[in-house]
């Protein structure tokens, strides 16, 4: 079986003024469940920190446990087999400490950054039985399957990149926030091939990479609206 299937952790409520806005916004949280060459792997594993009280004040988060949201998908974590991280803030690394055992794939700058002060939740990074497989770059841990730097959200955040027979599929995780801000980034590099004078709109390095292996779609961590390509990538 060769399977992606998006799993529902819930959301949070982000308050405006740390997106510069003046209302808050409600962002569901996603992770994904990948059935890939006889491998379970599993992208993502939701919110943390339910006994934290400043973190549930601020975020007013409502969870779906990780057990729950993979029993809706017909399995249980003693069946997934790896673990990627999109990028380790607590919202995306929940349900780490029930795999302990399992090798979780992150990228070195991003578990030091999680090591640090004020980053995340430290008992969602180091935890009994935690076993990290840290990686400096890309690496294909799969066959067709690529773990991809895709800094910017963090210096350490990677995105997942899964060629299946069908047409390749990214998960982005929050590469970025909304498929709508993914358009406008492809949208500008096309201009930039295009030739158009400047000014022009920025676009993050890792991207050429990422078309590079023609997607057909890419998912995210925050938005359940798929990116597909609307004619040949130039």
């Amino acid at each position: 079986m060769n399977e992606i299937r998006r799993l529902d952790y819930g959301y949070i409520v982000r308050p405006g003024r740390e997106y510069g806005a003046g209302l808050p916004r409600a962002e569901p949280i996603f992770g994904y469940l990948v059935h890939h060459h006889g491998k379970l792997l599993l992208f993502d594993t939701g919110i943390g920190g339910a006994g934290h009280e400043d973190l549930n004040t601020h975020y007013r988060p409502v969870r779906r446990e990780l057990e729950q949201a993979l029993a809706d998908a017909g399995v249980t974590v003693s069946d997934i087999d790896l673990v990627v991280n999109c990028h380790l803030h607590f919202d995306h690394c929940g349900g780490n400490p029930l795999l302990a055992g399992k090798p979780i794939f992150v990228q070195g700058a991003e578990l030091e950054l999680a090591r640090g002060q004020n980053y995340t939740l430290p008992e969602l990074t180091d935890f009994a039985g935690v076993s990290y497989q840290e990686l400096s770059g890309e690496a294909e841990i799969l066959p067709g399957v690529w773990i991809i730097p895709t800094p910017g959200h963090t210096a350490g955040h990677q995105s997942l990149v899964v060629v299946r027979p069908d047409g390749t599929v990214v998960l982005a995780g929050q590469a970025h926030d909304f498929a709508s801000e993914f358009t406008a980034s492809v949208t500008g590099l096309t201009a930039v091939r295009d030739g158009l004078t400047a000014p022009l709109p920025e676009y993050p390095l890792w991207l050429e990479r990422v078309l590079g292996f023609d997607p057909k779609r890419v998912v995210f961590a925050h938005d359940a609206a798929v990116w597909e390509p609307s004619a040949a990538l130039r």
